[in-house]
């Protein structure tokens, strides 16, 4: 006969959601902060020496950025370790719930989605620039 194992409580999916948004909240700042930096800067340099587009000199700060995140990703975590950010106290069946995995998706989607949010902040310094440009 096998065991049943109870469904994680409402108070562990809340940590394994905590667990997993915090650190995509991180890779969404980064990614979107280094993303807009890199890109404004590739078009207003190389863009316009070599006559590619915006969305060319956006894909180009995307790469940029991924690349950065693969670089920044074990920083991301070591600080989310450092605030206290414990592993969820669940058995290996209660991990593997559809409760547990829907969780922690949720967790990673929302905490990316603030990150992205946050990480536009270096459009509040961009609008001038992009005016000048525009007028000349």
């Amino acid at each position: 006969e096998k065991l049943e194992v109870a469904p994680p409580s409402p108070g562990q999916l809340r940590h394994v959601f905590f667990h997993n948004a915090l650190p995509f909240v991180g890779f969404g700042f980064l990614d979107n902060a280094i993303m807009i930096v890199a890109g404004t800067q590739i078009e207003l340099s190389i863009g316009i020496v070599l006559g590619i587009s915006t969305m060319a000199g956006a894909a180009l700060g995307n790469l940029v950025s991924d690349l950065a995140g693969l670089g920044l990703a074990g920083y991301v975590e070591a600080l989310a370790s450092r605030l206290g950010l414990s592993i969820p106290d669940l058995t290996p069946k209660q991990a593997d719930m559809w409760q547990t995995r829907l969780s922690a998706h949720l967790g990673k989607a929302i905490g990316v989605t603030i990150g992205c949010i946050l990480g536009m902040f270096p459009l509040l310094f961009f609008g001038d620039e992009e005016e000048k440009l525009e007028e000349k």
